[in-house]
């Protein structure tokens, strides 16, 4: 698994992926060959997938996300298929995950305001094929989000 150069580079990394290599082995406490070498292997091995911006959607105008839980009706044997394959094509639908249980997948959605939510709703979500039922869940607040592993 990971050794504690590794956690250190890695935790450092989660922090700020900007770092050039030499400020993050200052900060990791290696060498920048070392760090340079083990990043390189998080990344072959898959432990760092990708390096990627996160936007501020609010300061884009998106000031509505609605998580929408969903019950597929699983009498259709491809439902699920068909369901997540269209679900990815809804541009306001930024989130898809899938569940065990009564509730069979989550939507999360956004939209610039109540109007565009409601189109997106009625034109897009209910659209979508073998939807059983459907149950919306207005975000007031994001509490807590944070990607970083505690290492």
């Amino acid at each position: 698994m990971l050794d504690d150069v590794d956690k250190r580079v890695l935790r450092r990394f989660q922090m700020d992926p900007t770092l050039t290599i030499a400020d993050l082995a200052t900060q990791a406490g290696v060498s920048t060959a070392t760090c340079a070498r083990r990043l390189q292997r998080l990344r072959d091995t898959g432990v760092i997938r990708a390096v990627r911006a996160v936007v501020n959607w609010p300061a884009l105008g998106y000031s509505v996300e609605v998580s929408h839980r969903v019950t597929l009706d699983k009498t259709q044997p491809r439902a699920f298929d068909e369901f997540l394959a269209a679900a990815r094509t809804v541009p306001e639908v930024i989130e898809v995950q899938t569940f065990l249980g009564q509730v069979d997948a989550r939507l999360s959605v956004i939209a610039r305001d109540m109007p565009h939510y409601q189109q997106v709703y009625r034109n897009k979500l209910l659209t979508l094929p073998h939807i059983a039922d459907i149950e919306a869940l207005m975000h007031i607040a994001r509490v807590k989000f944070d990607e970083t592993l505690p290492l």
